[in-house]
This record gives C-alpha cells, sequence and structure tokens, in this order.
C-alpha cells in the first residue's frame, strides 16, 4: 500500500507519498492551484489502495478527491508537529501518519465533508459563541440576514473561484440580472482571477473566505491574522479592485476567542440563515426545493461555487431566481443588504 500527504503552502500544493517500507516514491511534488486537476489525476493513477492525509487547514481539495473516488483521511493537530504561519505541516508528515497505522486519522465521508466527526464539537462552539455573535452584531460587524420587513434576499456562493463551476455562476446570474456575494478562498485566487475579474465587471460583491479554508478554532491568532490579510490582498490583486470588507468563516467554524480576534479586524462576518447542503452531494431539485420552502425576507442564502462538483449548485439557481422572483422577492448584495439593516444587526437567529 502506498501512502501520500498533501499540503498546502502560499503557492500551491505538495504531494509526498512513500511506501511500505517509509522510503519516498518518486512523483511530481508541486502542483499550483490551478494545477490541482493534475494532481487527483496523479493521485488515482497510483493505485486503489492509496491512503491520503490531508490536515484541518486544508479544506479545499477533499471535496474533489472523495468525487474522484479517493480515499481520504484528516489528520488532527494533536497528530502532527506545529504549523507555520502560513501554510501546513510538511506533506511528507502527512504521508507518514498515513504510514503509521492511521491510528487517530479520520476517514472522511462525501457528504460530511472535512470535518466529518466533528459536527457535535462545532455545533457546541458556534453554541458557545452566541454572546460573542450577539456582541459582535450590535457593533455592526455579524450579520446573518437582513431586515425581515423587507422582501429581499442575498444570493452567497463560497470556495470559490474554481473552473468551470464559477463561470457557470456568473452566467446563470447575468442571464437573470440578479446579483450575488462570491466569499473566495485565496489560494484559488491568482489561479482563477478572469472569474474575479467577472466578479467585479457584472458587478457582484466579493468577500473573504480565508486563504485554506481552515477550521478556524485550531489556528493561532497570527495565523487566522496571516490567513484574513493574504487573501485580502490576493483577492484585491487578482480583481483589480479594493480588499473585501466581508469575511465568512469556513463551515461558520468559531469560538468565543475566534470572534474576539475577529472583532480586531476591519471586516464584517457574514453568516446565513438558509442553507441547503448543497455541497454535500445533493441534486439540483432537492437543493432549490429547500431553498424556497427556507427563505424569509431578509434571507442570506449559502450555497457553493467551489471546493467539488457543484454542477448540481449551477443546475439549482434557475428554479431558485425563478421561484422567488415570482414570490416578489428582489436580490441585492450582501454588503447592500448591510447598508440597509446597519442599525439593526443581530447574529445567527
Amino acid at each position: 500500500m502506498l501512502h501520500a500527504g498533501i499540503s498546502w503552502h502560499a503557492g500551491g500544493y505538495r504531494l509526498a507519498v512513500v511506501g511500505p517500507d517509509g522510503h519516498r516514491v518518486p512523483v511530481p511534488g508541486d502542483y499550483a492551484p490551478d494545477r490541482a486537476d493534475e494532481l487527483i489525476t496523479q493521485l488515482r493513477g497510483l493505485g486503489d489502495r492509496l491512503g491520503i492525509v490531508v490536515e484541518s487547514t486544508n479544506g479545499t481539495l477533499d471535496g474533489r478527491m472523495m468525487a474522484a473516488g479517493l480515499r481520504v483521511h484528516r489528520a488532527d493537530p494533536w497528530l502532527l508537529p506545529d504549523r507555520p504561519l502560513l501554510g501546513s505541516v510538511p506533506a511528507e508528515e502527512l504521508a507518514l501518519a498515513s504510514l503509521r497505522g492511521g491510528r487517530g486519522l479520520v476517514r472522511l465521508e462525501a457528504h460530511r465533508g472535512t470535518q466529518t466527526g466533528r459536527e457535535e464539537e462545532l455545533a457546541a462552539q458556534i453554541a458557545s459563541s452566541a454572546a460573542a455573535d450577539r456582541e459582535l452584531g450590535r457593533a455592526g460587524r455579524l450579520f446573518s440576514h437582513g431586515d425581515r420587513g423587507r422582501r429581499e434576499v442575498a444570493l452567497t456562493f463560497d470556495d470559490g473561484p474554481l473552473p468551470p463551476y464559477t463561470g457557470q455562476v456568473l452566467d446563470v446570474l447575468e442571464r437573470y440580472g440578479v446579483p450575488a456575494t462570491f466569499f473566495c478562498v485565496g489560494i484559488n485566487a491568482g489561479g482563477f482571477s478572469e472569474d474575479l475579474t467577472r466578479m467585479r465587471e457584472q458587478g457582484h460583491a466579493i468577500g473573504n473566505h480565508t486563504w485554506s479554508h481552515p477550521f478556524l478554532p485550531e489556528l493561532t491568532r497570527p495565523q487566522l491574522a496571516e490567513q484574513i490579510s493574504r487573501t485580502a490582498e490576493a483577492i484585491a490583486d487578482a480583481s483589480g479592485g479594493e480588499a473585501p470588507r466581508l469575511f465568512r468563516p469556513p463551515y461558520g467554524s468559531r469560538t468565543p476567542q475566534v470572534m474576539d480576534w475577529l472583532a480586531d479586524t476591519d471586516a464584517t462576518t457574514v453568516l446565513w440563515d438558509v442553507a441547503p447542503d448543497d455541497w454535500a452531494l445533493r441534486q439540483a431539485d432537492a437543493i432549490a426545493r429547500d431553498v424556497l420552502a427556507e427563505v424569509r425576507p431578509g434571507s442570506v442564502i449559502l450555497l457553493h461555487d467551489g471546493g467539488g462538483d457543484r454542477s448540481p449548485t449551477v443546475a439549482s439557481l434557475p428554479p431558485i431566481i425563478e421561484g422567488l422572483l415570482e414570490r416578489g422577492y428582489a436580490f441585492v448584495r450582501a454588503d447592500d443588504m448591510i447598508g440597509r439593516t446597519r442599525s439593526g444587526l443581530v447574529a445567527a437567529s
């Protein structure tokens, strides 16, 4: 059996493979973000008995790998050495974690995602942050929905840009003349700058979704700050616009400490109140049905244009948009919704 580790750094991804004797297997090692498909093809060519390990700060690749039929595990921090300021532990360490027998590794499931097995922990941490959420909301710095008296909604998309799905989403939005907000990961920004430029030119808002889509409670304060600042710079450079002032935490992950750290930035945290879990291998009709059933005036709808096969999300957009237009809803950007409801912002409710 072969054992592969995939690390990430500011410039992309690195692959290391070891055999059952612990010796390195020669494979191409470095992949820019826009060559991630080549990385996945390389992994598929290594055979069915391949074990792949990523760590909890790499939330950009596992969905795509699992969609390709690969077996992926997560190594949590207590199994690994310390991470650098921006990056994961070395790929070699992750490959060796698989070789050591997988003790403590978590097998990821496509319908549960990067944080497989952590759902209760994540829910408890979010619940513990309720008071911090309310405080930041009263300060106008956290937002999960708009004015319930206004018949408007905000479409938001996470985890891109990622061809071809981001472009397909933009095609649908352009066809209907609908604005949206895209929360982008920094690691993809430079490699797919044409999508970011098109977002800006079509009048959409662009937000910050961290560099590598990490589980925020496992970051140090400097690591979180670096994720946010580097992503802001990359988005501004790639789009030809300003650095984003909107921020969305991956998975909605947060603790009171994380919220305190975010309070010291100049970003407004944008959550959501409608989430059809389109990332979890759902069909387009189910995604559209759930959105239309859950939307209320002022809703912020969470969808995805990256992180995996998003063709069902693309297919769900026409019935979502047409259904909401028929009900008299207007579509607005998240920042415009915030601007109109700034005095009454509330935390998730």
